[in-house]
């Protein structure tokens, strides 16, 4: 197995855990495609209704849908920019999220080290979440509350996360108990 690196990793860190968020976060690119060829369907449907033969007619209907979808292709580009760079690690020393909206919009990166983690709590709301399998992760820090929303199979991935921590030497029950 190839050994995981990252912009930002210190000299003696391990990577032990590396996940995305939901594709559904890409709906809406999805959706924008969906609207710009069913919009190029329907004025190649009706610019080439009166074409005279079929290389006309084939001409006529996916010119206006070949230029939709290379429209529909940049939006959903756009979106899936931003799940593809959106990425959380869990290393020997901290945990680590990317995150990225669009192309050029922002790209934030939050940083906790693992000692300063209380508990990874996670949470499904909705008949969408548990028919997708998605939901939310919490990590409850000295500092407030670290919220990511839709990541897939929560339970799992809460279960992960909690497995690198202690994998880390650091007692997530201990930690909490020192600050009661």
């Amino acid at each position: 197995m190839a050994k995981k690196e990252f912009d930002g990793q210190f000299k003696d860190e391990e990577v032990l855990l590396v996940f995305k968020r939901h594709p559904v976060v890409m709906r809406k690119g999805f959706i924008l495609l969906m609207v710009a060829l069913l919009g190029g369907a329907l004025t190649g449907l009706f610019t080439s209704g009166s074409a005279q033969t079929t290389g006309e007619f084939l001409s006529r209907f996916f010119t206006p849908v070949g230029f939709a979808l290379l429209i529909g292709a940049v939006a959903m580009f756009y979106y899936w920019i931003g799940w593809h760079y959106s990425v959380c690690i869990v290393t020997n020393e901290r945990f680590i999220q990317f995150n990225q909206k669009g192309i050029f919009k922002s790209r934030s990166v939050n940083d906790i080290r693992l000692t300063r983690i209380l508990s990874v709590n996670y949470e499904v709301k909705g008949i969408v979440a548990t028919l997708l399998g998605f939901g939310t992760i919490i990590i409850q820090t000295l500092v407030g509350d670290f919220v990511i929303a839709k990541v897939p199979h929560p339970a799992q991935t809460q279960a992960d996360i909690v497995s690198a921590i202690k994998e880390s030497g650091v007692n997530l029950d201990e930690e909490a108990e020192s600050f009661k």
